[in-house]
């Protein structure tokens, strides 16, 4: 399951982590120490059939109003002198169901608690995930964002079979909130799926088994399975959809991970290798899906003035602006999505020049505006 892959995520937000050397020397077991739970896993009793009917375990559902973090607007720069077309473009109706990336560090459990709150700290980062990465898809007529019991970052640092349990129970409740919000929505109503990192692996699976040959896949606009490699040999075919080859198709996968130059990726190539794929098998060199955004198109290049906004956000995360013709992109043949000099973005950048934290801010406004573009031609063949 996934090894290591958010370990770098974890070094950002951690700030137990010592020296440079000791860094450099010791990396992996220290994250081991720092974020591996010591307590015995306790078996996660799965929800019952109802419990998503219960509006406190969503972050983002229709109703919930000005507290909704998805439905958060960023506003453009004061000194952008150009404004994209497309940033106030009306879409179709469409509904989207988010899956937030890891947001529980705690080693005191290996998967997020829900009752009573949940853990406050997970909770708060949660949200402010939400606001940086669902809100581009809040042309929506509806997103909804589950609350899950998260595998804590620990699990994905370990091969102790605790941590493959940990990501099994968070994917049950990953998948019953699915159930539940394609219950909810109107039978008709075309599906954006959407996730990063933690979420997007769920995600992956979620295609494969739930979405895959059933009625739901005739509906759906796009699948946004950001930050986390998706295999175009061993994964794609699993998942049961195509990648999106351009703009205006629907029905298919988009994905990328966000690498600054000069880019080091060497230990996310080697963990992605090695970690078996949808279909059982390590992919080992082949490539990954690299959708580039400023085109919406699979792979090639565009420059930084095809980027329409940028979210640049305050080092807290809680608060950003739009920024236009920031960053370009470039999908190179491993199927990394490279940025050009790292842009300043705040205090999150990841060894190696890995802009894993910032995959969808970066690209935000093209982000919206491809999934606009994708509903209305969803809407179109549809009529």
């Amino acid at each position: 399951m996934a090894r290591k892959f958010l370990y770098f995520v974890a070094f950002c937000i951690v700030l137990v982590i010592g020296g440079r050397i000791a860094y450099e020397l010791f990396q992996d077991e220290l994250a081991e120490i720092a974020l591996v739970p010591s307590a015995e896993f306790a078996p996660v009793t799965p929800l019952e059939a109802n419990a998503y009917e219960n509006v406190a375990l969503w972050y983002s559902r229709p109703g919930i109003g000005v507290k909704d973090p998805a439905r958060w607007q960023p506003a453009y720069a004061k000194d952008s002198t150009l404004l994209p077309a497309s940033a106030n473009t009306p879409a179709p109706p469409f509904a989207v169901f988010f899956v937030h990336p890891t947001s529980y560090l705690n080693r005191s459990s290996w998967n997020a608690p829900l009752e009573n709150g949940g853990d406050p700290e997970a909770e708060r980062i949660a949200r402010i995930y939400l606001r940086g990465m669902a809100s581009p898809f809040n042309a929506a007529s509806e997103i909804w964002a589950p609350r899950y019991r998260q595998a804590t970052m620990g699990a994905f640092l370990t091969d102790a079979p605790e941590g493959a349990r940990a990501i099994e129970a968070a994917y049950a409740d990953v998948r019953e909130a699915y159930r539940y919000f394609l219950s909810s929505i109107d039978s008709d109503t075309p599906i954006v799926l959407a996730g990063h990192s933690q979420g997007s692996l769920h995600l992956k699976r979620l295609l494969a088994e739930e979405v895959r040959g059933s009625p739901a896949a005739e509906r759906l606009v796009a699948a946004y399975i950001i930050g986390w490699p998706v295999s175009l040999q061993h994964d794609l075919p699993m998942m049961g959809f195509p990648a999106c080859a351009g703009p205006d198709q629907t029905g298919c996968v988009i994905s990328w991970s966000s690498f600054a130059e000069p880019a080091d990726p060497a230990r996310v190539l080697g963990y992605y290798a090695a970690t078996p794929a949808l279909d059982g098998v390590p992919p080992g060199s082949s490539p990954m899906l690299c959708t580039n955004p400023l085109t919406g198109s699979y792979g090639g290049s565009a420059p930084a003035s095809a980027n329409l906004g940028t979210l640049v956000p305050e080092d807290t995360m809680e608060k950003g602006e739009l920024v236009p013709g920031l960053v370009p992109a470039s999908c190179d043949k491993r199927g990394l999505l490279l940025i050009g000099p790292p842009p300043e973005m705040g205090s999150y950048v990841l060894p190696g020049n890995n802009y894993h934290v910032y995959d969808l801010p970066l690209f935000w406004a093209n982000t919206k505006a491809d999934v606009i573009r994708r509903a209305e031609a969803w809407t179109a063949q549809a009529n």
